[in-house]
């Protein structure tokens, strides 16, 4: 199993829960490093935070699958919204999930028969989340252009960037 995530803490806690459960781990915590490494590897599963400090995770998912074509790529991230997790799974990750993701999480992300719909999530989100998820969206399909998702959400550009401001809704 790779494992690629610049939160030292993290990624040590990951390593260690994996382990233990049996895994042979190898971690890195740069995409430079990830890159150099994991063409020799060729793991069974990777689990990958979306933005590293010199990248972005998804970028590494080619290099994966093109080492071993079975990999199991799971994408990680702290600041999730819908554009990036269909980025994540056209990129070739099976799943994508938001932090703090604990090891059961992951590994039952990792071992989920291929085609067969997740189970329904404990706590869906909220509706303020859902609003959240949307406005993000529409700002990455505009390159991240605040008048632009202004005018297409039909919201004023003050009201836009005091919500993009914020961290997204707890669910």
């Amino acid at each position: 199993m790779l494992i690629v995530d610049d939160d030292a803490p993290f990624r040590l806690s990951l390593e260690r829960a994996m382990q233990r459960r049996g895994y042979a781990v190898t971690a890195a915590e740069s995409l430079a490093e990830a890159r150099r490494v994991a063409p020799g590897l060729c793991p069974d599963f990777a689990v990958i935070d979306m933005r590293l400090g010199d990248g972005s995770g998804i970028d590494l998912v080619p290099i994966l699958r093109a080492a071993r074509q079975e990999t199991r790529i799971i994408i990680l991230t702290g600041y999730g919204n819908i554009a990036t997790a269909v980025a994540a799974v056209k990129a070739g990750a099976v799943d994508y999930l938001p932090k703090p993701a604990d090891a059961d999480q992951i590994e039952a992300a990792l071992l989920a028969s291929a085609g067969s719909p997740p189970s329904p999530p404990q706590d869906p989100m909220s509706a303020d989340r859902v609003r959240w998820e949307h406005i993000q969206r529409i700002y990455e399909q505009c390159d991240r252009n605040v008048s632009e998702t202004a005018r297409r959400l039909r919201m004023h550009r003050r009201t836009l960037q005091r919500i993009l401001a914020k961290h997204a809704p707890r669910d």
